[in-house]
Parts: structure tokens; C-alpha cells; sequence
């Protein structure tokens, strides 16, 4: 799938990356949606990748200290790399700026996920959202 991936502050990417959030993290995993949309999104740099015919489909977004989350592909784009071109581009972005790491929680069940982008664990697995996750770390 031919997929284009855009980076821009909250103002510029809210109406595209909101809707995927809200599907999938509030939709399909029951996260409240006063606990999915806070105060951090204003402050991070914000991705979403974009389909052939224009459609949003994916998005995630970089903390100013080097945290990447709210991680999120809707349902019918997975399996398509579309999550893997998102991350890779927020870590370019983290490394543009000079970060040293990422660091992201990352629900249990993505951790293969993220271990195949280069991520290593760190720490014991905590709830979020009633969700299992655990710390992944990338060094530059």
C-alpha cells in the first residue's frame, strides 16, 4: 500500500489523527476517552499516514522528552507496514532533533512489534487503562 506520512503540532493534525485514536483506543480497547485525549498533545509533534486516495490511517506522536505514543493503525490498514512507517519516522524525527533515545509504552501484545523496529524492554509489565504494557527503549 502506497502510504504518505505528514508530521505537524496538534493544531495542523488534530482533525485527522483524533478520529484514529478515538477508534481504535477508545472504541476497540474500552480506553476512556478523557484518559486517550490529555494536555501532552499540544506540546508533541504529531504524525499520520495518509492512503493512496488521501484517508487517514495511522498516527503517533513524539513527546518533547523523547516519548513516542499514542501509536495507532485503524483496523482495516494493519499488516501493511503502516504502523513500522509511522514509528521509523517519528524515531527520525527524535534523532533530527538530537535525542539520544525514544522511549515508549508499549502494549504487551505490540511488544514483538517494537522489539522487530531495534526496541529492547526495560522493567516489569504495569496497567494503563485496565491495558498491559511495558517501557521499550531505543538508543540512537
Amino acid at each position: 500500500m502506497t502510504t504518505t506520512l505528514r508530521f505537524g503540532d496538534w493544531s495542523a493534525m488534530q482533525a485527522d489523527a483524533k478520529p484514529i485514536r478515538m477508534e481504535v483506543f477508545v472504541r476497540e480497547q474500552n480506553v476512556p476517552a478523557e484518559l486517550e485525549m490529555d494536555d501532552k498533545d499540544a506540546a508533541c509533534l504529531h504524525a499520520v499516514a495518509y492512503g493512496a486516495a488521501g484517508q487517514p490511517l495511522g498516527t503517533g506522536r513524539l513527546l518533547p522528552d523523547g516519548h513516542i505514543g499514542r501509536m495507532a493503525v485503524l483496523s482495516n490498514a494493519r499488516g501493511q507496514g503502516i504502523g513500522g512507517a509511522i514509528l521509523q519516522g517519528l524515531m527520525d524525527k527524535a534523532r533530527e532533533r538530537g535525542d539520544h533515545q525514544v522511549v515508549l509504552s508499549a502494549q504487551t501484545h505490540a511488544a514483538e512489534f517494537y522489539l522487530a523496529h531495534g526496541f529492547a524492554m526495560a522493567g516489569d509489565v504495569f496497567y494503563e487503562a485496565g491495558i498491559p504494557h511495558i517501557e521499550m527503549h531505543f538508543e540512537f
